[in-house]
């Protein structure tokens, strides 16, 4: 059977994850996880998914829960905060092997593109490499692998990949926290803010969210059912 991949074209964030959300219940794969993170469950995933947000940078970044529904948020712009600084700073806790950010800044990724767009807009090389050759075969090898960016029309754009991304709860808080870099890094250059395409072969959801994607897309009544 062919892979099939799938093409989502949002407004903002929010609209973003809730599309996702629904197409995934309509044309997503499950599998049982023999290796990663919840080994021994069940992954439901696109084979390949690019998801086009026109307008990123629209308030609020993460999606809300309607009240009647009765269940919680995916995140909370509080947790997107404490997230801000593994994403944007070079801390790395003594446990860690890498972040996001320590990747980012403490190898100057960040400055070097700045620095780069602010001597001319012409070019195909500024981009941000999370992965890292030795990456492979580790324990935990980030999700993240880059974030490329170009410019046109007088604003930033980004196009992200994720080898594997956690769609419920992963999908919206990495977006609001990538959207707040590239709002820093076009303000830096002297530019307006623009698009996000993300791409990944490995949006997913994992069992425990299958209900509540279900409740959130309207296909099951609000409460979680026991199985």
């Amino acid at each position: 059977m062919n892979l099939k991949p799938v093409l989502i074209e949002a407004r903002d964030m929010p609209d973003a994850w809730f599309q996702c959300i629904a197409r995934i219940l309509e044309v997503g794969n499950n599998y049982k996880i023999t290796k990663g993170s919840y080994e021994g469950a069940i992954r439901r995933e696109f084979d390949y998914i690019t998801v086009h947000v026109k307008h990123p940078g629209v308030r609020p970044l993460i999606p809300d829960i309607p009240p009647g529904l009765g269940i919680p948020p995916p995140t909370t712009m509080e947790y997107v905060e404490q997230y801000l600084p593994y994403l944007m700073t070079d801390k790395v806790e003594p446990n860690e092997t890498y972040t996001y950010g320590q990747r980012l800044f403490g190898f100057k990724q960040v400055e070097k593109v700045i620095e780069m767009y602010k001597r001319g807009h012409g070019t195909n090389q500024a981009t941000m490499e999370i992965g890292r050759p030795e990456d492979c075969g580790t324990e935990d090898p980030p999700c993240l692998r880059l974030i490329d960016t170009r410019i046109k029309n007088g604003k930033l754009h980004f196009a992200l990949y994720f080898r594997s991304w956690d769609l419920w709860a992963g999908f919206p808080s990495n977006l609001a926290a990538i959207q707040i870099l590239k709002e820093y890094m076009a303000s830096e250059i002297g530019l307006e803010d623009g698009e996000i395409i993300a791409s990944s072969k490995g949006l997913h959801l994992y069992d425990y969210t299958f209900d509540l994607a279900k409740i959130r897309t309207y296909r099951m009544e609000g409460k979680i059912e026991k199985t």
